[in-house]
Formats: structure tokens, C-alpha cells, sequence
């Protein structure tokens, strides 16, 4: 299909930038920091986005979403990227929509979708037990108890876990730590006896949280897709997780190297614009280049989680290999560019490569998505 945004997916993207310019700037995510807010985003702005239809765009109109579809969300993560907007929609309605979507029964949708697009319901994804993105190194055990399953164990950097109403514990009915089989998901009450949660802000003032459970209670009805079978509900999510991060990151880098553009032409030494000089015109045509590769690459990863495609896997990993590098790459010669007005906290730029070091190691860095992208490949 041809690589282009259709005349819906632009108006969409065109509403989301003027949300969001208007809504969400830099300053928002400042005052949320500074305040030391404890949400950590705006319950105001989160509800007009749900008005705005921004929580059930993956959701299918049958059960109150607008069945926008994954080029949707991912112009509205760009553009949300851009002004590095806080807001529970990679928790809530990328991750957790699409595990529902992925593994829930037909009585699970019917009854937790409508509740997602309405913005009524916040999810948190708990997966992580280590500092490094390893999908099934799970230990948290899930034990039969009666008519249900108790679980136990540690979970880390779960985005959004501390104003989760459901979280969606990943959790091991059999097998041991690394295997693929014998991993479950369960739908877990975030305020289920046995469970301990503890705010994070990470280097972003974006939120996580690490939560403990001591033999929560988790009823059979709870269970995302079959027992022992849950990696194949997860690698779908993480796949769309990685995606739609890309999308959201291709905006950031792109709002990085415009205002970096910007300075080059006005700042001034020796008399003359610094974008003059050769040598940074050559830097500012490579992150050029490489901004134009990444916006192909995630257009395509977005279009083949539409068509449902069977490469969904390898590109999902390609995009987030190549996004985690052009946002390295773009912020790091932000700052380098902005000198040293760039490192003050005063200046907005640096926000940016706070949140490039923070997304490339969610969902897996560059260096783990190569070596996938590779096995996949059959190397």
C-alpha cells in the first residue's frame, strides 16, 4: 500500500497538532514536575482527550470506539511527541486496548472496552522484573487457589501503574523464568489486597511505578487468553507498544531538529548565522536524512499492524532499532548545537533528550531489537 496518510488520517493529525499545541506544550509537563504532581498528568486535559475520541481510536465502533485504526493512533502519538504531552494513552489505550483486543473473551470486550473508549478505565501493563527489557524472564508465580489463581512477585517500571484501576499482570502458571511457555495474563484490581505499589518518576517526569503482590487474589475470570499461553497475547502487545512508541518518538525528534533549525538561523558568531558554518551544515543534513529513513519506517510498521500483516513482528523491531537511534542522534546534536543554553533547565530542548533516553529503553533498546530482528530473520 502506498506510504501516504488518506484525507481522514491527516484531518485527524491536524486536530491532534492543534490539541495539543494549544493543550499540552512543554510548559504543561513542566508545571506537572515542578508541582510534583501526583498523578502526573492532567485529569482535565486526559478527559477532553477521551471527548476527543483519542481512547477508543483502536477500539472497533461495536464496542464504543471509533475503530480508527493504528495509523490513527500513531499520527495522534506524533503529534502528542511533539509536545511531549503526559497522558495515559500508551498505558491505557495502546497496551491495554490491545491486550483486550489480543486475548480478552468475547464477555471481557463487551464488558472492558466500551469502559476504555469512555475513558472510564485506566490500565498499566506489569511485565518488567529487571532493569533490561526481557518479555519472558518472568518469575511471579500464578498459583491455582480454589476457583482462581494467587499470585506473587515483583514487578518494575510498570508506565502508569501507580493510577491504574487494572493491571494487567504477567504472571507464570508453569515452566521457569525465560521460557516462552507457561506464561498467563491476568486482569488484576490495582487495589487488590496483597499489592504494594510505589511511584517512580523517571528522568523524564514521566511516571512508572514498581509494585509488589503477595498472593493477590485473581479470579479465573480474570485471565487474558488461555492459561500458559499468554506470550502469544504478549508479543502482540509489546509489538504494538513498539510501534505506536515510534510514532510518538518520530514526533519528538522531529520537534527537535525543527527548533534546532530554527537556532542555527538565528543565533549569530563572528557576524553570521552558526547555520552557515559547513561543518553543521553537514550535521543537519544527516539528521535530516535519517529523520526522512525513520518517518518510511514507521508509516509502514503503523500500516501493517492495520493490514494485520505477518511482518508485523520484524517491523515493529526494525522501527524501534531505528527510532531509538535518529532520537539519540537528533537530541543529543540538539543540545550540542543549542551550546550551552541547551543544558540549562530553562531552555526546552533538553526535555527532549530526556525523553529519548527514557523511551529507548522501553520496550526493548536498539541492541535487543537488532539481535530479534535478526533471529527473526533466521540469523
Amino acid at each position: 500500500m502506498p506510504l501516504v496518510l488518506n484525507e481522514e488520517q491527516n484531518m485527524l493529525k491536524d486536530a491532534a497538532k492543534d490539541f495539543c499545541g494549544k493543550s499540552t506544550p512543554i510548559t504543561e509537563l513542566r508545571k506537572l514536575r515542578d508541582d510534583n504532581d501526583e498523578t502526573g498528568f492532567s485529569r482535565d486535559i486526559w478527559q477532553q482527550m477521551v471527548e476527543l475520541g483519542w481512547a477508543g481510536i483502536t477500539i472497533p465502533e461495536d464496542f464504543g470506539g471509533l475503530g480508527f485504526g493504528y495509523l490513527g493512533m500513531g499520527v495522534v502519538m506524533e503529534e502528542c511527541g511533539r509536545t511531549l504531552t503526559a497522558s495515559p494513552l500508551m498505558s491505557t489505550a495502546v497496551l491495554g486496548s490491545s491486550a483486550i483486543l489480543a486475548g480478552a473473551s468475547d464477555a471481557q470486550k463487551a464488558e472492558l472496552l466500551p469502559a476504555l473508549a469512555g475513558g472510564e478505565l485506566l490500565t498499566a501493563l506489569a511485565l518488567e522484573e529487571t532493569p533490561h527489557h526481557s518479555p519472558y524472564n518472568v518469575s511471579t508465580t500464578a498459583e491455582k487457589s480454589g476457583d482462581g489463581y494467587k499470585l506473587s512477585g515483583s514487578k518494575k517500571f510498570v508506565l502508569d501503574g501507580h493510577v491504574a484501576d487494572q493491571l494487567i499482570v504477567v504472571a507464570r502458571t508453569s515452566g521457569k523464568a525465560g521460557e516462552r511457555d507457561g506464561l498467563s495474563l491476568f486482569l488484576v484490581p490495582a487495589d487488590s489486597n496483597g499489592i504494594t505499589t510505589t511511584r517512580t518518576i523517571m528522568a523524564d517526569s514521566r511516571n512508572a511505578a514498581n509494585i509488589e503482590l503477595s498472593n493477590v487474589e485473581a479470579p479465573a475470570s480474570g485471565l487474558l487468553g488461555e492459561e500458559g499461553k499468554g506470550a502469544d497475547v504478549l508479543d502482540k502487545v509489546l509489538d504494538v507498544g513498539r510501534i505506536v512508541l515510534s510514532a510518538e518518538m518520530l514526533g519528538g525528534l522531529q520537534e527537535a531538529f525543527d527548533r534546532t533549525l530554527e537556532y542555527l538561523k538565528v543565533r549569530e558568531q563572528f557576524g553570521v548565522p552558526i547555520g552557515s558554518f559547513q561543518a553543521l551544515k553537514h550535521r543537519a543534513a544527516e539528521m535530516f536524512c535519517e529523520i526522512e529513513l525513520s518517518k518510511s519506517v514507521v508509516l509502514e510498521a503503523l500500516s501493517a499492524l492495520d493490514d494485520d500483516s505477518d511482518e508485523i513482528p520484524k517491523l515493529a523491531s526494525l522501527a524501534k532499532a531505528r527510532l531509538t537511534d535518529t532520537y539519540n542522534l537528533v537530541s543529543s546534536e540538539a543540545i550540542q548545537m543549542h551550546g550551552g543554553i541547551g543544558m540549562t533547565d530553562e531552555h526546552e530542548i533538553g526535555f527532549f533528550m530526556k525523553r529519548a533516553r527514557v523511551c529507548e529503553h522501553s520496550f526493548g533498546n536498539a541492541a535487543y531489537h537488532r539481535n530479534r530482528y535478526g533471529e527473526l530473520e533466521g540469523y
